[in-house]
């Protein structure tokens, strides 16, 4: 039989905090604070833990990109809806007669009321308008721009 290597003894100096939550981290895994701090020192001296902490890094990045791209493409829709309907009301709508006109006002402050509760009942209830657009709309139109 080989007789197992016995294990070097160090002592370190911890920050409080890092202390702190080393013993809530042993507590929680039930394991001894020393088998903790030589796997992360283990991890820390590793070759590849620059490559691991870049991989991590990168995938972050990538989600991120993820969701920027839908944010752009989200209020791409949101603008192109908005001008869409500013037009087409120009578009339709003659101006009033002033008595006309003034009713209107009066009533504008009942009608913006319940314009905002229906927007308000479709943002809660769904479906969203960039859900109801499919993606490959968009990328046909930037294909063949």
């Amino acid at each position: 039989m080989t007789a197992q290597k016995k294990k070097a003894q160090m002592s370190v100096y911890l920050d409080p905090d890092v202390m702190r939550t080393l013993l809530a981290y042993a507590a929680r895994r039930e394991q001894s604070m020393s088998l903790i701090a030589e796997a992360a020192i283990a991890s820390f001296l590793s070759p590849d833990a620059d490559e691991r902490r870049e991989a991590a890094i990168a995938k972050r990045l990538d989600q991120v990109d993820r969701r920027i791209a839908r944010l752009e493409r989200d209020v791409g829709i949101s603008v192109e809806t908005l001008a869409l309907f500013v037009r087409f009301w120009l578009a339709t709508t003659p101006p009033l007669p002033e008595p006309a006109a003034k009713a209107a006002r009066a009533q504008a402050g009942a009608r913006w009321d319940n314009f905002v509760a229906a927007l308000g009942r479709r943002l809660n209830q769904g479906p969203k308008l960039r859900q109801e657009i499919p993606e490959d709309i968009q990328k046909d139109e930037q294909a063949e721009g």
